[in-house]
């Protein structure tokens, strides 16, 4: 048996210690770098003849990816996998696995506290505090209307691991919730206690508040666009902690300048992290957070051991435990390469 040659081109861990000791403990040749922003040929140097490809954020395109001469497994390091060419990783006979199954409830969390944070108008409120104790007198012109939250109604596009669990914690807050999932099986549906679901334009139309948990893909990239946000309540919010482009990012500038909307709450952006000169920090109506979905220190850890995971399945000659790219199966199926 070979040995397994492992690269990680990128990570957000503050040290990989703990990865150097578990490959060493499974006798693999690895090495860990951080070329998110490299020039893509300095990526493929690093790359080209390894076996397993962990990636975070660098981008893994076609042209990249046809470059690699032994790899059969390429990992990606969180839920999303859009900056991994998941068509060229079937062309060339490698699967594309993720982690759809970590930080759902941290991604949950982050949407419920975007929510709340709307709509009790939490930093406008700020502003108003360190005003009005400048002043010496309270001013709440600038606050806005708050409404009882259990009068309201909350869309949520998108039901899978982390929709679904935003639609339970929601239960006591909202008065009504509405989903839209073109996906959504009839035991999903039941599970969650629904006996239907919407259409986007409904809950578009229909909710007070609106929350985005979908992946990013052809289908729903700009899936809120100028025409979305004109289906909208003025008085509705946004909230999105899925992926940056599956919102315009200009049009939702334009919806909150001109108050077609009320306000929202972002956490991912499609420039990450997005331009100092970007509108929305200029925007009071714009709640801001850090691309911090995913965090917490135990979902830190979890993915950290379900990679390794992944590693010890592809030693073991087995597919990971989420294979993106099913179609790529019977290709490889009692063909992957022994290590």
């Amino acid at each position: 048996m070979s040995q397994a040659k492992i690269v990680i081109t990128d990570y957000i861990e503050d040290n990989l210690d703990w990865e150097v000791e578990e490959m060493a403990k499974r006798d693999i040749d690895f090495s860990h770098h951080q070329l998110k922003l490299a020039p893509q040929d300095e990526l493929v140097v690093a790359i080209r003849d390894c076996d397993v490809v962990i990636v975070n954020m660098a981008p893994m395109p076609e042209e990249v990816i046809a470059q690699l001469d032994k790899c059969r497994l390429i990992v990606r390091h969180g839920i999303g996998y859009d900056n991994v060419d998941a068509e060229a990783c079937t062309k060339y006979g490698i699967r594309l696995a993720n982690i759809p199954d970590y930080c759902a409830q941290e991604v949950a969390e982050q949407a419920v506290a975007l929510l709340l944070s709307c709509a009790r108008r939490l930093f406008t409120s700020r502003a108003i505090l360190e005003e009005s104790s400048a002043t010496g007198i309270w001013d709440f012109s600038t606050l806005g209307d708050i409404h009882r939250m259990s009068d309201q109604t909350l869309g949520i596009v998108g039901a899978g691991r982390i929709g679904s669990r935003v639609y339970r914690m929601t239960e006591n807050i909202f008065g009504r919730r509405i989903v839209c999932d073109p996906y959504m099986g009839d035991r999903r549906l039941a599970a969650m206690g629904l006996e239907a679901q919407f259409s986007l334009e409904d809950v578009l139309s229909e909710a007070d508040y609106i929350t985005i948990h979908a992946p990013l893909n052809e289908e729903t990239r700009y899936l809120i666009d100028e025409p979305q946000f004109k289906m909208m309540k003025e008085s509705a919010f946004l909230v999105n902690t899925a992926r940056g482009a599956i919102v315009n990012t200009e049009a939702l500038t334009k919806a909150l300048r001109e108050g077609w909307i009320a306000g929202a709450g972002i956490d991912v952006y499609e420039t990450e992290p997005p331009p100092a000169d970007m509108e929305l920090f200029s925007l009071p109506t714009a709640t801001l957070s850090a691309h911090l979905g995913w965090c917490s220190v135990e979902a830190g850890w979890d993915i950290r051991h379900k990679i390794i995971g992944d590693v010890d399945l592809y030693l073991d000659g087995q597919p990971p435990r989420f294979t993106v790219n099913t179609e790529v199966e019977e290709a490889l199926s009692g063909a992957y390469r022994e290590v």
